[in-house]
């Protein structure tokens, strides 16, 4: 992994503990976010997603593509947005 991908990840992580944190707020649930040198997992309640280089799978065990590009976006499936609007979009969805 190349020392841009490595920021990045942690970038991506770091956005994913803010927005949990941030829409944790206005729930009742809290969230838990792991982080390690190959995976992201975001846990609420009962519910989970968990990130690889390559893939996120979700609690429903359905699995998609999942990519951080160079240029700070993030291709989850065939939707491609800024990293940022990914994890405020995933985090929200998950924390509903």
């Amino acid at each position: 992994m190349t020392s841009l991908h490595a920021e990045l990840w942690t970038s991506f992580a770091s956005q994913i503990r803010s927005y949990a944190a941030a829409h944790g707020l206005n729930s009742r649930h809290h969230a838990v976010v792991e982080v390690g040198n190959d995976v992201i997992t975001l846990r609420v309640n009962t519910r989970w997603l968990r990130f690889t280089r390559n893939e996120m799978t979700g609690d429903d065990d359905q699995s998609q593509p999942f990519e951080i590009h160079d240029d700070g976006t993030v291709t989850v499936g065939a939707v491609t947005e800024d990293m940022d609007f990914t994890a405020e979009r995933l985090t929200r969805e998950l924390m509903k």
